[in-house]
Parts: structure tokens; sequence; C-alpha cells
């Protein structure tokens, strides 16, 4: 089953403090969303008094240069807490939603489903083998993590490249307070219009959003646009498709019948998770190049032989099962008309088919990415 990892987001992005009267990362949500950021709970006075993006981070580094604090010196102490209003949540159904930009994203963000993504990342590591990401780069300097969630993979990332500043984007607020000191957090849509500067990413990362982006070539355009020539986009998605190489899943297979009606709901919300297979041709009119695709076969369960894939798949197997309530009751109570019972009911038994089934079933991890010419004009 695929289930997204964060929320849609962003706009923003890292770089260094602009120079006077520049336009940085700060600068450009303060100027283009005239955001307000709010310290200890109180508006800053210089601010304006509308929130529509705010930085999420805390305090200041202290006097000990510990690797992970609660600010980045990088950018100044006024960007560096959420407003109020970004801090709302919605409820429903006993489930935790985003509050800033409401609607836009139809998975919870409680602490139950935190740490399903956590478990989440921790499966994708083991089948990657470790790696955070497969595009080629090189001493990036500039990182942007789109629908960041829990901010996992931002802040490793963070660790894994120290002279990189890394931000992660997404409708909620949920991301630890102490992070590494070049990694920061922004409460966003990346649906509008992006406030990046053109030429100022080196990498751009998303996983898990194919349930959440509507318009991909306008994303893919403004990426094309916010890339350094050389820069990278990478996507990762885990497809909510069973398949079966052996025969072992028979037909009206319960759990591929939930893979379908998942779809169909996300569907009618006006999300096409197949978009997975439309990346790699949306990049190339976007003008990218030297594109790859790698799919990987993620086992659900303990079946496999070997013993790495069998420990993958019982990740994976668990990771489903906590996240079937999450990933269902909204979409299928507003996108399909049912009612909250009649999705209890079928996920019983759904439930049931993962814990018992004997199916050789596997969901393709789908991983594209490619390349900003390094002479765009020309490439053009």
């Amino acid at each position: 089953m695929t289930a997204p990892s964060g929320s849609s987001s962003t706009s923003g992005a890292p770089g260094k403090p602009p120079p006077a009267g520049g336009a940085g990362a700060g600068a450009d949500v303060g100027a283009a969303r005239r955001s307000v950021v709010v310290e200890g709970g109180a508006p800053s006075s210089s601010l304006s008094a509308d929130c529509d993006s705010a930085l999420s981070a805390s305090a200041c580094a202290d006097d000990e240069g510990d690797t992970y604090d609660s600010f980045s010196g990088r950018f100044s102490a006024d960007s560096t807490s959420v407003c109020a209003s970004a801090r709302d949540y919605v409820y429903e159904n006993q489930r935790r939603y985003h509050k800033y930009d409401e609607g836009l994203y139809h998975f919870p963000n409680d602490d139950a489903e935190q740490e399903r993504e956590d478990l989440q990342h921790a499966m994708f590591l083991h089948l990657c083998d470790g790696k955070l990401h497969f595009a080629p780069i090189r001493n990036p300097q500039s990182i942007l993590d789109i629908g960041t969630g829990t901010g996992i993979w931002a802040i490793e990332m963070g660790d894994e490249y120290p002279g990189a500043e890394v931000l992660g984007i997404d409708l909620s607020p949920i991301q630890p307070i102490w992070v590494p000191r070049n990694v920061q957090f922004l409460i966003d849509n990346i649906e509008e219009d992006w406030l990046q500067p053109a030429d100022s990413l080196d990498y751009i990362h998303a996983r898990q959003m194919s349930t959440t982006i509507r318009d991909w070539p306008k994303l893919f355009a403004e990426a094309y646009k916010t890339l350094r020539p050389g820069g990278w986009i990478e996507l990762q998605d885990l497809k909510a498709a069973c398949n079966c190489d052996d025969g072992t899943m028979l037909e009206g297979d319960m759990y591929a019948l939930y893979t379908e009606t998942f779809t169909r709901a996300m569907n009618s919300l006006g999300v096409d998770p197949g978009s997975v297979y439309k990346y790699a041709e949306w990049l190339r009119e976007a003008g990218f190049v030297n594109i790859e695709v790698k799919m990987l076969k993620t086992p659900v369960g303990t079946w496999p032989e070997d013993p790495h894939q069998s420990k993958i798949g019982l990740f994976n197997r668990n990771m489903i099962y906590d996240g079937l309530h999450g990933f269902s009751i909204k979409p299928f109570t507003r996108g399909l008309g049912w009612t909250v019972e009649e999705v209890e009911v079928f996920l019983v038994d759904v439930r049931k088919a993962l814990l018992n089934s004997t199916a050789h079933i596997w969901l393709p991890f789908l991983v594209v990415y490619g390349q900003k010419p390094l002479n765009p004009d020309f490439a053009r």
C-alpha cells in the first residue's frame, strides 16, 4: 500500500542569508507571503499579522558548538517559530489532520501516523541498501525535501551532507525541535507558486507524494526553474498495486481488493496514484535530461526465502497494517461516500488477509530521477 510520507508542501528553499536588499529563503517568505513567525507565542511587531508560511525550528544555537541544536544560525531568529494558526489541527473520526491549507492532504498527522511514517522510512532504507538517494549528487549545498512529514529523511540528509543546507517543507508542523544545524523546516503548500529564486537548488527530493500532488507538470516546471544547472530531482513512491510472480495470489484477494478501492477513492478526490508511471515522461517534457527509472520489488509479508527481503516484507506489512485506518477513513468516506462503519468492517477483513495471507505479494517501489542540463538554454 502506498502511503504518503508527508503532506503536500513547499515553495521556500534553503540558501545562505541574502545580502542587504537581497532575497533569500526567509526574505522570500516574508515578502511574497507576508509571513508572520511567532516566537514564544507572541507575534513579532516587525512582521505582518497574516500567516501564510512559517519556518519551524526554535530557540538558538548554544555556546557548546553541538552538532544538533534547535536553530540554524544561518537563518534569522525572527523566522524560527510556527505561527499559532499553522499549529492548529482539525479532528475527524478520531484522527488529527493539518489545519494550514485545510483539506489538501487526505491523511492524518497524529502520533500514530508519525510512528508509521518512521517505520516506513526504516523499511525504505532496508529496501534501498541504506541509500537516502539514488541520484548521483556531488557536494550539494542546497537541498529541498518536498512533503517532509516527520522530517526524518531531511535530518539524515543533514547528517550525511553537513556542508549542505537542507529544507524540509510540509503542511503539518510535526517535525522535531532538535535537528542538525543545517536543517530547517517550513510550513507551506507546494501547489502554490514557489517562492524560490531561479537556479538556487542542487537537489530536490520527494517521496510518497503520488497520493498528494494534483498537477505534476506544474511542479516539475517549478523544480526545473529553481534547480541550478546540473542539479537533480528525485522521486520515490511505493505504488498501491499488488503483484505476484508465482500464482499464489488468488482472485478476490482482500488486500488486492483494498489497493484497487484505495486507488478509486483517490481518483475521486482528484489525485492519481498512477502518476508514478508518468514521472519520467513529465520530467522529459519539463526539460530534464539523464533520466533514470528504477523499480524495486517490495514484498508484503515474510514469505521471501532471503532473510533480508523477508525483513523488508515484515516492515512493509506492519507499516501497511498500522496505516490502514489512516489511509482509508477520509478517502473512503469523502471520496467514495462510505459510512465510517462500512470502512471499519471492510478493514477488519483486510487486516485478517494481511496477517494470514499465503500469497507472495509485492508492491513496486519506483525511483525516478533526472538532471537539469548544464547548459539549459542550449538544451532547449
